[in-house]
């Protein structure tokens, strides 16, 4: 068994090995506080045939019994993985795959198990610990050890690895995954944050990595297999170059996306023809003809600084912005870049309508939701459509991340709001063209949100010591350059950041300069949205539903609900409205139209309102006896007129001057220590003839 501890900013993390699932590869459990995870690696001992990529899965996985608790539902198991556990497991793959060699093509198995949660403190970053800490014990080419941190922001001070409790507060929340040479993944929704404020946040947890990779060396097998890169045929090589370097060229330069890629298919269709007589020339010939794909790209870019699409580095695709596209939706828009294209749209719904999230935290509602859907129509292609999967629940998390930010808060603002971004074409950027897109429909829907929200995707071609970044990269950037850096922010700042590479580090200098220039583009995005609409409508669609919020005593929410909820049943049957009281004494009322919605206020407010001393009210007998009457003030509330206050002069019977129905004007005289209302008629009477 071996163990290291490492000292992060007074708290201990702790890495083991050697004592558990000890027939795996790589086995690493990380503690960190009493959060603990189980990281284990395993790979297959054959290459998988017939694949060009890294047959690479990372599963991590949350136990409820980690934080004291059993799973619901009917089965009392956990089930399909939720989204918490769907972003950890995409952190910890888009940091270790960039790290993999080229021609890798074993399948590897990543799995992390969430043993122990103090609630406190979150195990994504200890997960990218130990996964790379579980890979240097493997079989695995993997010899470059990577670490994560989080960055938060707590009264202007940066903080490592804050809490969930802190990271309510904190003005920033941001992932680092960096190796020894530097930065591989960057995570994060910053709350309007500057750039140069980024970059000093990054700064400041690349201070804590360097311990963390060296803690991890102590840990490498130092009898890994040898693994061979695969080696390219030379004869086949020669050929193609000699033969279709020029027409591959050629291609790359088309503008248009169909006909460059039909270009690239027939030069594809010819080779395989050519070379059909071994597979394995076949499969040779094509890896050539990506190869010579990237490198004509490439190098156009960096020695013409001309992009495939003609653009120049910096250059924006055209944009075009479409409003109120669909008829009977609460906002909806269409946002166009180049030949990406998302149509979003926003419905707003009642508290009833907010998701409930089942954390291991606790139970809480989500009131702002954004779901990214990419169809294949989107690129042309046939594949059958299986719901959401990793890649469209990440995008669409980091474009709810952006819009979050600017949303009006809950107390104002009592809706629960939906955005679906539905990608009806894509050449990539297609998930910042959703936060665009869902910025527009959040304000014709009338939603007053803070500002307008715009986002960009950068990228990066380097060769050697030259590199070139690029503003607002297509499909065939992003598929051959080395950076992927979303950017989506208002005019004051980053709301949301995203960075994956596809080289084995970048560093600090290129991320500077690439946030700069997405700030130049974020900023003629938003004057471009500003023409189609500069500020959320007036008013609310006329198909949203109607709302409002009471807030009354904690002490009154039993009146409101009545014995077994008859009271407020009665409140909804009534006025056809839909009411929920929440336990803080807020209450949502929502319906169709204003007349219900009044209807139920009115009947809400008489249930909680409190009889004043000195006030008059008019009321009805409810009940008569002989030593007074009871008049109901509001409904469900009423009071006693002894018969000493029914008149001036004395009164023999009580149905001498009152009688069941009938309506009178009352004055309260006393309300006493059980709650008791004593009413007058007689006192009323005097104070209205004064008036």
């Amino acid at each position: 068994m071996k163990e290291i501890k490492i000292e992060i900013d007074g708290k201990t993390l702790t890495l083991k090995t050697g004592e558990i699932a000890k027939q795996s590869q790589g086995a690493v459990t990380v503690q960190y506080g009493d959060t603990v995870v189980l990281a284990t690696v395993n790979t297959s001992p054959l290459q998988r045939e017939g694949v060009d990529f890294l047959p690479l899965t990372v599963d991590y996985r949350e136990r409820t019994y980690a934080a004291g608790k059993i799973p619901g539902g009917f089965f009392k198991r956990e089930g399909r993985p939720r989204e918490k556990e769907i972003l950890t497991s995409r952190i910890v793959d888009r940091t270790i795959r960039p790290l993999f060699p080229d021609g890798y093509y074993y399948d590897t198995q990543v799995g992390i198990t969430l043993l122990s949660s103090d609630v406190e403190n979150d195990s994504d970053v200890l997960s990218v610990i130990g996964v790379s800490t579980a890979l240097l014990q493997s079989d695995a080419p993997f010899t470059t050890p990577v670490a994560a941190v989080r960055v938060g922001r707590l009264n202007g001070e940066f903080v490592i690895n804050p809490t969930y409790t802190q990271r309510e507060t904190s003005d920033i929340d941001i992932i680092i995954s960096a190796t020894e040479k530097g930065i591989v993944m960057m995570e994060g929704g910053p709350d309007e944050i500057d750039e140069p404020t980024i970059i000093s946040a990054i700064n400041f947890g690349m201070k804590y990595i360097p311990e963390l990779l060296t803690s991890q060396k102590e840990f490498l097998n130092k009898n890994k297999p040898v693994f061979d890169v695969p080696k390219i045929d030379e004869t086949i090589k020669s050929d193609i170059t000699q033969n279709y370097k020029e027409k591959i060229e050629a291609a790359v330069r088309i503008h248009e996306k169909k006909e460059r890629e039909k270009k690239f298919t027939e030069i594809k269709t010819e080779l395989k023809t050519k070379f059909s007589e071994k597979e394995n020339d076949v499969d040779a010939a094509l890896k050539i003809v990506e190869d010579l794909i990237q490198q004509s790209a490439r190098n156009m870019i960096v020695n013409q600084r001309v992009r495939s699409d003609g653009r120049k580095p910096d250059e924006i695709r055209p944009i075009d912005c479409k409003l109120g596209v669909l008829p009977r939706t609460h906002g909806s828009a269409i946002f166009t870049r180049g030949q990406t294209q998302s149509l979003a749209t926003a419905t707003l719904g009642t508290p009833r309508d907010m998701q409930v999230m089942d954390e291991l935290a606790g139970e809480y509602k989500k009131r702002f939701m954004l779901h990214y859907n990419f169809p294949s129509f989107a690129v042309g292609e046939v594949k059958p459509e299986r719901g959401p999967g990793r890649r469209e629940i990440g995008h669409g998390i980091l474009a709810e991340k952006s819009l979050e930010k600017v949303l009006p808060p809950e107390e104002t603002f009592p809706y629960a709001v939906r955005i679906v971004s539905d990608i009806l074409e894509s050449n990539g950027s297609s998930s910042m063209a959703t936060v665009c897109g869902g910025s527009l429909a959040l304000m014709d829907a009338g939603i007053p949100i803070k500002s307008a929200v715009a986002g960009i995707a950068m990228g990066l071609i380097t060769a050697g010591e030259k590199y070139v970044i690029l503003t607002d990269i297509q499909g065939l950037e992003d598929h051959f350059g080395d950076m992927d850096l979303k950017v989506a922010g208002t005019r004051k700042g980053i709301t949301g950041i995203q960075m994956d590479i596809k080289i084995d580090s970048i560093d600090i200098k290129m991320i500077e300069e690439a946030l700069e220039a997405a700030k130049k583009a974020r900023l003629k995005i938003l004057d471009i949205m500003d023409k189609a609409i500069s500020a959320p409508r007036s008013e609310l669609s006329e198909y949203a539903p109607k709302m409002i919020t009471l807030t009354i005593n904690i002490s009154k929410i039993k009146d409101v609900i009545g014995a077994g909820g008859k009271t407020i049943r009665k409140i909804i049957q009534e006025t056809g409205a839909e009411v929920n009281v929440e336990d803080d004494g807020r209450i949502f009322i929502s319906a169709e139209n204003d007349k219900s919605l009044n209807l139920a206020k009115q009947m809400i407010e008489n249930l909680t309102a409190d009889a004043e001393v000195g006030k008059l009210y008019k009321g009805k007998v409810v009940s008569i006896m002989p030593f007074g009457a009871f008049v109901e003030i509001f409904p469900g509330k009423d009071g006693l007129v002894h018969i000493s206050q029914l008149d001036e002069k004395r009164v023999e019977k009580v149905e001498d001057v009152v009688n069941l129905g009938d309506e009178i004007w009352v004055k309260v005289m006393e309300i006493d220590k059980q709650g008791r209302i004593n009413l007058s008629i007689k006192q009323a009477v005097r104070e209205m003839a004064k008036k």
